[in-house]
């Protein structure tokens, strides 16, 4: 129904388009291309860094902005592609029709340290904590500019920014008017083994219309449709499992594993007597392929009012929308169908007072979890009990018939346990899949179904302004003082969340915090030091108070050169999903790390990586000779008895030097960038299984016995201190009116003391990242071209899902564009990874291959 109406408005704008007279043109249309951009740079003034509107060239901490120029010439197919250009971001690609933006280390899919804002609003999708690429965020027809700052904004945004922050400013109704339309279309999986090249398509408006002096409105639109990127990586996450027996890794290891293969994970193993040897098997399971479609059909839609008051004073409200069919990964992989997303926003804004209130919904839809999927389409056709079984008769008489000949008798024991297995393709396998993925159990189904929201509401006053005139004639002190509440509103599903204080799914309950900084600025020395310092307090509902300050300084020594400095701590309260969590899945348990979700098991608990230690020792031993109880009285002493606790707010102390500067008439541009992170209580997942027994005599047995152990994975807190440090450097030079070249740098070095101890986290980056373009503007006429080479070096990627090294790669974007008809159409044809030379950005994620594309714009 969303879909149909969203269609029909579609065709209702394009309609309008030869109806309405559109009497101004867009401000991107009026802005001349050979207007001299690098005085337009050096003159940009910036908003994120502290809140308040000031020159680039003095901003306390290290921010890229990106105007409508790096957009128009970006060798992208949108703005926030062309976002993995900027100096020291990385992007990690989960799938064709989002990305993810991280900066400075310990990225994921499910980015919780990385705040992404429109326009000051939270996109987050609620119970991720995270947003889901630009799944919320404007279109290219709306962007204005993009403001990021790598690094901690904890201090003035409170909003769990340890790593960066990235605020997408749209543009203003009242000056930048007009029709707009735009449509892409490309082509990728050229070439591809196993699959032909497919059609990707993207449909974009943007109406916007000042009706008087007082009030204007915008609706914007975007429907994209394609066939997603392939994850089918068939590399084995299980190689040594039996390598002791003679088995190496790949099809002929009974426990197989490959990474984007599901349902043969380690809950889904068990260890075999076979012929007197101890083999460690998995089940069957299914590749990634078989269990979703890769069909993108994405779509999003916004509407502003804005009333101007007075010309300082605006009031706007915004409603965003989105309905997405994706592929995204968090520790497993799923399949995103009809996954809603709303927010309604409401913004007042003076010279000295900010008023920002939202309301963020999220619905799953019929969304569902791939890893489950596969598990219990296996358990559909046969219990593991049955399976295995069936599996240690079909050895014992194959390994006979065979001559001894163990290889051919695995394989022949794996046949003869799946006959009657569900074969993908077919309508029996089609239409379990479809239960499965309406049954909210991940022991049972795959659903995943979750109904929540994020309220925010937030003041900002520019107190020196509000104090009057004389106040700052006196003190010359710039003063900036705000408060926010946010709360997530959580209706249990009864898997995915339960009430932790009823348990019942009727209940909604809460999770908030209250917090506020009060910043001081000042000018010394007659403009040539700026130094500022801003405290930041926060009371989350579980936790106690936390206090981050920022320092900072700018010195300009010269016209168009300053050096920065920073010092700043942030906090970041665990989410909803790391403090609440309740998901039974392949029989491990994920509880939230809170108490009163978890008691008692921390307590109780061994740490897996010793228990999985320990069982190797004791198979070893038991196929060395011994029997299993005299190999578990040997090898318990590798036990190890959990030590971690209850979950607290992670802390980051940041130390931050940099130096910006324009050369050469403005001509040559240069930024650079230091810093170094102080992360304590570093929150990750620590899996620790509990023996269903409190005898102390009976537990190394229980634990050498997966069938009398209750496996969990639990939030905790790291007890390493973690640092990181690196740093970027980039340059721009002009070449007369017509050509740039520009180019960065960037490193990032994790230095951890490690205890070695089980705990799962990921630094998952790589040290060195270079981007490099040559582009050119109005060569010929209105001709203007790009080409961008980037390079990343290898890494090693950690995940519950998959870990294992990302192999270095380099692509080449290019594009050509020409405005005709006086900039009424512009027509780019462009394409990125040019060499069509598949890579992967993470593992367990898909295989990034060429896209092709051609870009109209109409302006009317």
């Amino acid at each position: 129904m969303a879909k149909s109406l969203y269609l029909l408005l579609c065709c209702s704008a394009a309609s309008a388009t030869m109806l309405v007279n559109a009497q101004n043109r867009p401000a991107v249309g009026k802005m001349k291309i050979s207007d001299s951009l690098r005085i337009h740079y050096v003159e940009e003034v910036v908003v994120s860094a502290s809140r308040t509107a000031e020159s680039i060239l003095k901003t306390p901490v290290t921010i890229e902005s990106l105007n409508p120029s790096f957009f128009r010439n970006t060798a992208t197919p949108s703005f926030f592609d062309g976002l993995e250009n900027a100096k020291g971001v990385q992007m990690l690609t989960p799938s064709l029709g989002f990305k993810i933006i991280n900066t400075r280390g310990f990225a994921n899919t499910t980015n919780v340290r990385f705040s992404q804002l429109v326009d000051g609003s939270d996109n987050q999708a609620p119970h991720i904590g995270a947003p889901i690429g630009n799944a919320l965020g404007p279109g290219d027809l709306d962007i204005e500019r993009v403001e990021i700052i790598p690094g901690t904004s904890s201090a003035l945004y409170g909003l769990n920014a340890i790593n960066g922050l990235a605020n997408f400013i749209t543009k203003n109704p009242f000056t930048a008017t007009g029709i707009l339309f735009q449509q892409k279309t490309g082509v990728n999986h050229v070439g591809e083994t196993g699959s032909k090249a497919t059609l990707f398509t993207e449909y974009s408006f943007r109406v916007a219309k000042k009706l008087s002096d007082r009030f204007a409105f915008k609706l914007n639109g975007t429907f994209t449709k394609g066939t997603d990127w392939k994850a089918n990586n068939m590399d084995d996450l299980n190689p040594t499992a039996n390598l002791a027996l003679g088995i190496a890794g790949g099809i002929n290891n009974p426990a197989y594993d490959p990474v984007n293969g599901y349902g043969n994970e380690s809950s889904n193993r068990r260890t075999l007597t076979l012929n007197g040897k101890r083999y460690v098997v998995a089940r069957t399971g299914y590749n990634e392929s078989e269990l979703t479609d890769y069909n993108i059909q994405n779509l999003k839609a916004d509407l502003g009012l804005s009333y101007r008051f007075n010309p300082q004073t605006t009031m706007t409200y915004t409603y965003r929308f989105a309905d997405l069919d994706n592929v995204y990964q968090r520790a497993n992989r799923f399949a995103l169908k009809d996954y809603i997303l709303q927010q309604h926003a409401v913004d007042f804004k003076n010279d000295f007072l900010l008023f920002k209130a939202f309301v963020t919904a999220e619905n799953t839809g019929q969304s569902y979890n791939l890893r489950s999927a596969a598990e219990n389409l296996d358990r559909r056709f046969k219990s593991d009990d049955q399976w295995y079984a069936d599996y240690t008769t079909a050895f014992n008489n194959a390994f006979a018939a065979s001559g001894s000949d163990v290889i051919k008798a695995l394989n022949q024991a794996r046949t003869l346990a799946d006959m009657g297995r569900l074969q993908p393709g077919t309508a029996e396998f089609k239409n379990v899949l479809k239960q499965l993925a309406d049954i909210n159990n991940w022991d049972q189904g795959a659903a995943l179904r979750v109904r929540d929201k994020l309220v925010h509401a937030e003041v900002q006053s520019d107190l020196s302004k509000l104090l009057g005139s004389r106040f700052k004639e006196v003190t010359g002190v710039d003063l900036l003082a705000g408060l926010d509440y946010q709360s997530y509103i959580i209706q249990p599903d009864g898997n995915y969340f339960v009430n932790p204080a009823s348990g019942r799914t009727s209940d909604t309950f809460s999770y908030g915090k209250t917090g506020g900084f009060l910043q001081a600025g000042k000018d010394l020395f007659d403009g040539l030091l700026k130094v500022s310092a801003t405290i930041r307090i926060d009371k989350n509902d579980y936790f106690e108070m936390k206090y981050n300050p920022r320092l900072t300084a700018v010195l300009s020594p010269f016209i168009n050169q300053s050096l920065r400095m920073s010092f700043q701590s942030g906090s970041r309260f665990p989410s909803i999903f790391e403090a609440f969590s309740n998901v039974n899945s392949g029989g491990v348990k994920r509880i939230g790390g809170l108490k009163i979700m978890s008691d008692g098991v921390f307590e109780n608990a061994y740490l897996r990586s010793s228990i999985d230690r320990f069982q190797a020792a004791v198979t070893a031993d038991f196929n060395n000779g011994m029997t299993v109880a005299e190999a578990i009285e040997k090898e318990k002493v590798l036990l190890v008895k959990n030590y971690y606790t209850y979950l607290k707010p992670e802390h980051i102390t940041s130390f931050e030097a940099g130096y910006k500067a324009f050369f050469l008439k403005k001509a040559l541009q240069l930024d650079a960038d230091f810093y170094f992170n102080r992360y304590n209580d570093f929150i990750a997942q620590v899996e620790m299984n509990v023996p269903n027994t409190t005898v102390q005599e009976q537990i190394p047995a229980f634990l050498n016995n997966r069938s009398q152990q209750s496996r969990y994975r639990m939030y905790t807190n790291s007890r390493s201190v973690v640092y990181n440090f690196g740093g970027s450097i980039g340059a721009s030079y002009f070449l007369g009116q017509h050509y740039q070249i520009a180019g960065n740098v960037s490193y990032a070095k994790l230095s951890r003391t490690d205890y070695n101890d089980g705990f799962e986290d990921g630094f998952n980056t790589p040290e060195w990242i270079a981007n490099f373009s040559f582009g050119g503007t109005q060569v010929f006429d209105r001709l203007g071209f790009n080409m961008t080479y980037r390079r990343q070096s290898g890494f090693y990627w950690r995940s519950f899902l998959v870990n294992g090294e990302v192999a270095a790669y380099g692509t080449v974007d290019a594009q050509v564009n020409y405005d005709f008809f006086r900039e009424k159409l512009t027509v780019k044809v462009g394409a990125t990874n040019l060499l069509n030379r598949p890579y992967y950005s993470f593992l367990g994620g898909p295989s990034i291959g060429g896209l092709y594309y051609t870009t109209f714009t109409y302006s009317l």
